[in-house]
């Protein structure tokens, strides 16, 4: 009985190893191919973004003044959300606190910019809403926001 527990514990752990890498292995293909979606849009439309180590690409687009945000900073700001090609899905207002903002995405880039500035940040979709998407936003998509910072 006992060597029977031990071999099904064994065939457990061995499973759940395959899951992690395998899990690991699509994330990393994931976040190649929006690296190179990234790359794209940036060419395309003649932007010199900025990659921060997390992969999100930034550019301001008006300097702000005063210090910058930092994650226990409340942030107002409105926002126009696109996808590569443009198509806007979303525009309106936030009022976050930044380390408590809805996406990964936007407790990284609000960090690089202060009031009244406006940044587009590029942002790979496992610092979005990764591969379970969220309403009309697909699974993996690489999105497009346009921050206006009251």
């Amino acid at each position: 009985m006992r060597t029977l527990m031990l071999y099904c514990s064994f065939i457990v752990l061995l499973l759940s190893a395959c899951g992690k890498d395998s899990s690991d292995e699509y994330a990393a293909q994931q976040a190649e191919l929006d690296e190179k979606v990234i790359q794209s849009y940036l060419t395309t439309n003649a932007l010199d973004g900025r990659r921060d180590a997390s992969g999100l690409y930034y550019v301001i687009l008006k300097t702000g003044t005063g210090a910058f945000f930092n994650t226990s900073s409340t942030v107002n700001f409105n926002y126009t959300g696109k996808f590569v090609d443009n198509t806007t899905y979303y525009q309106g207002s936030v009022n976050t606190v930044v380390g408590n903002a809805e996406i990964k995405g936007w407790q990284i880039g609000l960090t690089k910019i202060n009031k009244g500035g406006q940044i587009m940040l590029l942002i790979p979709s496992a610092l979005a809403y990764g591969p379970q998407g969220k309403g009309t936003i697909p699974a993996n998509k690489v999105l497009v926001h346009i921050i206006d910072i009251l």
